[in-house]
């Protein structure tokens, strides 16, 4: 009977300590953030990539229209310069934000009219990546139509976001920029 009365006890004694734990609610505010942390700082680093592609969007739209204004006006075919020049134009209004060596492709191209102008994408749908052959480098002469576009390969690192902003394989993205015009009627 010894037995029982004790077991009794202790049985009693830790259903007390089990309320008194139940009931200590230090530290619930360390769990709880502990909880919600981990998702609301993967939805922040996923709104700071959104923003990132979009600011480097804007950035490359600027490049593009301060560099090709020069073929606009032909100030660039006049002083007889290069698509490496070009590039080097486009890379001088990217602000130091992008790496022009390795990631930047320029694709100039004359045409008859507005309306047979094109817009292809240069990702080839089997490898997913930048099929760069395709690209040309005219940028015609008086009076001709011009579409001139720029694309940066940008590296997204957000995990699980990053997947359907991704349109190149290694978990990229291809930005790009246009501006179509005529150029002015230069020359004599």
């Amino acid at each position: 009977m010894g037995c029982q009365t004790s077991n009794g006890f202790l049985s009693a004694r830790l259903k007390r300590r089990l309320a008194l734990w139940a009931a200590d609610h230090r530290g619930a505010s360390a769990v709880e953030f502990a909880l919600i942390a981990a998702p609301f700082f993967f939805i922040i680093l996923g709104l700071f990539e959104v923003a990132l592609v979009f600011i480097m969007s804007t950035t490359l739209e600027h490049g593009i229209n301060e560099a090709a204004r020069t073929i606009r006006t032909g100030n660039f075919q006049n002083a007889g310069l290069s698509q490496a020049d070009f590039r080097n134009r486009v890379c001088a209004e990217l602000f130091d934000l992008l790496d022009c060596d390795t990631n930047l492709h320029i694709d100039v191209r004359r045409f008859d009219n507005f309306a047979g102008t094109t817009n292809n994408s240069p990702i080839d749908p089997d490898t997913d990546e930048v099929d760069a052959g395709q690209f040309q480098f005219d940028p015609g002469g008086p009076d001709d139509i011009v579409v001139a576009r720029v694309f940066y390969e940008w590296t997204l690192t957000t995990p699980v976001i990053s997947g359907p902003l991704s349109n190149l394989s290694g978990n990229r993205r291809l930005l790009q920029a246009n501006v179509a015009f005529r150029n002015e009627p230069y020359g004599g």
